[in-house]
């Protein structure tokens, strides 16, 4: 991956962090569980590379001895440093700034290196030597991503969809060439981890996760999505108007009320 594709990756997420951080949802319990089964124990050192606003690395505070979330962009680590702060600054987490290629990790230093919805963002082949360069011997890689959008009817799925999609266009259709981010397949993930080479066992585990929801979230979750966020900061106001009819038409759908929403997730893991 070149040096600019890798900063337009990162640029992707400057503007909305806040938004994201008070509606993505959180790393749910299972991670936990199912990393922890695989592992063998509870984990001494976590580090979550690409960690974002920390939603995924605040969920180990419990479960680790010492929790790494290493994330490049400033706006993103801001926030997950202004969490920490009010959390009052728990010693075994901390956040620093670091690429998926340069991890700031002495070699064989930690038992476990997770991204959560984050690994499509990294090149992956240069990636895993680096995670395994900093994994300890029996120690795990695991990705984690969640399906979009999360299942609450087909109505509102239909019209989430429709209404990233029409941005992502948008997106496409105005962003100079040079600043385009890059995103690898998900569903390639596993094979990835194959071809690397670097880990003797691998596979994929889905699970699911309710977590209760609002229309307001609901709508936010969409207006969340890197490629909305961008088509914005392109000037497509269009996606203003078509964001307003999609929030009337989940205001409509929730009314005043929370319901549970089903968010379903894929992980795909490698033991070193």
């Amino acid at each position: 991956m070149s040096q600019q594709v890798s900063r337009n990756n990162i640029d992707r997420f400057n503007g909305f962090s806040e938004l994201y951080d008070q509606n993505r949802p959180k790393a749910p319990d299972e991670v936990i569980r199912i990393l922890s089964m695989v592992l063998g124990r509870s984990p001494e050192i976590v580090a979550d590379v690409g960690c974002g606003t920390g939603l995924s690395s605040f969920a180990w505070l419990n479960h680790a001895k010492q929790i790494i979330g290493i994330e490049p962009n400033d706006d993103m680590r801001a926030v997950a440093m202004n969490r920490w702060r009010e959390s009052n600054c728990p010693a075994q987490l901390q956040f620093v700034k670091g690429l998926s290629t340069e991890l700031p990790l002495e070699p064989s230093s930690v038992d476990l290196v997770t991204c959560s919805q984050s690994f499509h963002w990294m090149d992956p082949q240069p990636t895993l030597q680096e995670f395994a360069r900093v994994l300890r011997p029996g120690g795990i890689f695991a990705a984690y991503d969640c399906d979009w959008p999360p299942a609450a009817s087909p109505e509102l799925e239909q019209a989430y969809i429709q209404l990233v999609d029409f941005a992502e266009k948008r997106a496409s259709e105005l962003i100079d060439n040079d600043k385009e981010a890059y995103k690898w397949p998900k569903d390639q993930h596993l094979q990835q981890i194959r071809k690397s080479g670097l880990f003797h066992y691998s596979r994929e585990i889905v699970f699911h996760h309710w977590e209760s929801c609002d229309a307001d979230r609901y709508a936010n979750l969409a207006l969340s999505q890197g490629g909305l966020q961008t088509a914005l900061k392109l000037g497509a106001n269009e996606i203003l108007s078509a964001a307003e009819q999609f929030r009337e038409q989940v205001n409509q759908a929730f009314g005043a009320e929370a319901r549970n929403i089903l968010f379903c997730y894929r992980m795909r893991l490698g033991v070193k």
